[in-house]
């Protein structure tokens, strides 16, 4: 590592360890041991944001888990976290989150699969591209349900599983197009990296689903299979909103960062005999989302 990348790192680290206190230009230069002119530089190069852009996007970021335990009052988080005001704090909460403290701290756990927040602001530059990539992380109790599934023969992701099943009509595959079709669908249909436990021999590891509540008795359609699945817990991951022509830039990035995410740090561990990891339909409007099968340590 350069000198400069790790004094980005201890600036980083200096940060995260200060949210909740003052933080000025000069203190940040003093962990990076440059002046306040060449650490700014510097810090804006590695993570293509200022230092304070920086500071004032993780401390949204630590006020919305507090939020989440519900524990404390909006002004208390808002002064926990050097907000000046209520008004402040709701102002840059919301420009952030497209949702005002007070109504995520009512109502923190998503509808569905979707989480009701995203990181919104955008008027600077396609942050996606560089360091300053932001994913957010909620954990939902899922019950019992089956999995209705076309397999593939040796399809390993998206790309060649469709090349095997064939294109849809909508620019998805063609199992797609039959499993949105199922009215009785939990949700919409999700591509899946199925573990060993759920495949058979001579299938590939890629394929597309869809859920239906635990006592469907409808149809099956000609050459899909039903898993039937327990209740467990789904860590779901969801990037920042990004420009559908960029597509596979903000895609491959998002599920790169989801790979280095250790969920241990926050108690729980991944177990995929549980259930496949899913990932819905990447949609610029709202991010690209990822869930996996998590439980308590």
């Amino acid at each position: 590592m350069t000198g400069e990348i790790l004094a980005a790192a201890r600036m980083k680290a200096f940060i995260a360890a200060n949210l909740q206190n003052p933080i000025s230009a000069a203190d940040i230069a003093r962990a990076a041991g440059y002046s306040p002119f060449h650490a700014a530089r510097l810090f804006k190069a590695e993570t293509g944001l200022s230092p304070f852009e920086y500071i004032r996007r993780e401390r949204l970021t630590a006020s919305a888990f507090a939020l989440r335990q519900q524990k404390h009052r909006v002004l208390d988080i808002a002064l926990d976290y050097v907000f000046d005001s209520h008004a402040g704090f709701t102002r840059a909460f919301s420009n952030g989150f497209g949702i005002t403290p007070a109504q995520y701290a009512r109502q923190p756990a998503p509808v569905g699969w979707l989480i009701p927040f995203r990181y919104l602001d955008r008027s600077k530059e396609d942050t996606y591209m560089n360091q300053a990539f932001v994913i957010f992380t909620q954990i939902v109790e899922r019950p019992a349900r089956k999995l209705i599934l076309k397999r593939s023969r040796t399809g390993e992701d998206y790309f060649s599983y469709v090349a095997e099943i064939g294109c849809g009509e909508h620019d998805d595959s063609a199992a797609w197009d039959i499993l949105s079709t199922i009215e009785a669908a939990l949700y919409e249909p999700v591509g899946l990296w199925l573990p060993e436990t759920m495949r058979p021999r001579n299938t590939g590891s890629y394929a597309h689903g869809i859920e239906v509540p635990a006592d469907y008795a409808g149809a099956i359609p000609d050459g899909f299979d039903v898993i039937e699945l327990a209740p467990c817990k789904m860590l779901i991951f969801q990037g920042e909103p990004y420009n559908d022509d960029d597509f596979e830039t903000a895609v491959g990035l998002c599920m790169e960062r989801i790979q280095q995410f250790k969920p241990e740090v926050y108690g729980y561990r991944y177990v995929p005999e549980l259930a496949p990891r899913m990932q819905l339909k990447p949609m610029g409007w709202r991010g690209y989302i990822e869930m996996m099968p998590v439980e308590a340590i």
